[in-house]
């Protein structure tokens, strides 16, 4: 019998459940995968939540991102074999794929090896936050040395491989978090800049560090009204990326200093991305692989662990916002 993490409603933490069932044997063109390892995701917390782009029917299960071993194939797969060292990559559909337990059954298309040096902990924190940083800032952003990226919830362990991203192709980061005792994990994690914004005025801060230019990319997954605020701090012509909706309450779209300064917003959505554009996503595997080998990507682990029996306590924690990394959960 599998262990598997299941919700009967929507709701708090507590709606989880650690159940057993009998596994099943991969259909064609999945692989199914002995966990090690998972990694949580804001997007399963709106999932739990019903504010999310799929309605969970019930019973559910959940978890996106996990690391293991294959453990078996199904008809027609021929990238990956029994051993294989892998982990998933975020993008299918929660109601068929949920990942959270000791066995997982997912697409093929969206799992990818990782790496030898690094741990089943780091290989499960690695797609989703890289990918999406990707995405956002070398293909649509264009990232090139000596740019400045404006980075919102910084702490988070999308905002952390931004930062890593940054860095990597000669840019200037500014990590954007709104808590104080985050400021110095950020800078000692690779941030230029860190701008705490229940201290600072965020504006200000980065007219003054680009010396009145404005940040050339704005790199965002709080969305809401917050975009107002972003306006200010975008240069122009520059561009303003969406990859969540955290906030309460409906964009405003800030005409005026669009019409002013000419910026872009864009959004961008791991799911789209993975099953529309595959070359997209084998370049993107191919350059973050090549950097994790080299030492330049290194996936930044919260300091507090869980077990798959303390589930629940791990997705408080990440709903408590007072990690720094990807929170982890060992199976």
């Amino acid at each position: 019998m599998s262990k598997v993490v299941k919700f009967y409603e929507f709701g708090s933490p507590e709606v989880l459940k650690v159940e057993e069932e009998a596994p099943r044997a991969p259909q064609a063109g999945e692989v199914r995968i002995q966990v090690r390892s998972l990694g949580l995701n804001r997007a399963e917390v709106m999932y739990r939540t019903n504010t999310y782009t799929e309605r969970a029917q019930f019973p559910s299960r959940i978890g996106y991102e996990a690391a293991g071993i294959v453990d078996a194939v199904g008809e027609g797969v021929t990238e990956f074999q029994v051993g294989d060292r892998v982990s998933t990559i975020p993008g299918f559909s929660l109601n068929q794929y949920g990942v959270a337990g000791d066995s997982a059954i997912v697409p093929a298309m969206h799992v990818a090896k990782y790496p030898e040096q690094l741990s089943p902990e780091e290989g499960t924190s690695i797609w989703m936050q890289y990918l999406t940083a990707y995405g956002s800032l070398i293909e649509f952003g264009k990232l090139k040395s000596g740019d400045v990226v404006a980075i919102t919830a910084a702490s988070s362990s999308v905002g952390l491989a931004a930062v890593q991203m940054v860095n990597d192709a000669g840019g200037v980061s500014i990590a954007i978090t709104r808590k104080a005792e985050k400021r110095e994990g950020l800078l000692q994690a690779g941030a230029r800049y860190v701008i705490v914004t229940d201290e600072e005025d965020m504006a200000e801060r980065v007219q003054a560090i680009t010396a009145g230019k404005g940040a050339n990319i704005v790199f965002d997954p709080v969305s809401g009204p917050y975009l107002e605020k972003l306006a200010d701090i975008v240069a122009p012509e520059g561009l303003i990326v969406e990859y969540g909706w955290l906030a309460e309450g409906t964009p405003i779209f800030p005409v005026v200093p669009a019409l002013v300064k000419g910026f872009r917003v864009q959004g961008f959505h791991l799911s789209f991305h993975v099953v529309a554009h595959p070359e997209r996503l084998k370049a993107g595997i191919s350059y973050i692989n090549q950097r994790l080998q080299s030492g330049a990507f290194r996936p930044l682990i919260a300091e507090k662990r869980f077990t798959l029996d303390r589930i629940v306590d791990a997705y408080r924690y990440m709903e408590s916002n007072e990690q720094l990394g990807k929170i982890v959960v060992a199976v």
